[in-house]
């Protein structure tokens, strides 16, 4: 399963689909590093970072407290813009 159908399912299945816009990202590490630390936040179920585009889209059981999403990507070494 490709990530975009992932996404695609758990946004059907009623998940809360969130897009955030992160700046400093270019490459492929940069996404992996993003995905990783956003990954271990609770509830979260699925994280697609585009290092072209700025753009973080993450797939949670709930609404996600921002601060934590925030603390994740700086733990990454990454900043948050806010809600894209």
């Amino acid at each position: 399963m490709t990530a975009e159908t992932k996404i695609e399912t758990e946004t059907a299945t009623g998940a809360v689909t969130t897009e955030y816009a992160v700046t400093g990202m270019t490459c492929g590490h940069c996404e992996g590093a993003v995905s990783d630390e956003i990954s271990a936040l609770d509830g979260v179920t699925s994280v697609k970072a585009e290092a072209a585009t700025g753009r973080v889209i993450v797939i949670s059981r709930a609404p996600l407290d921002e601060s934590a999403v925030r603390a994740a990507v700086d733990e990454a070494g990454y900043e948050l813009v806010g809600q894209a």
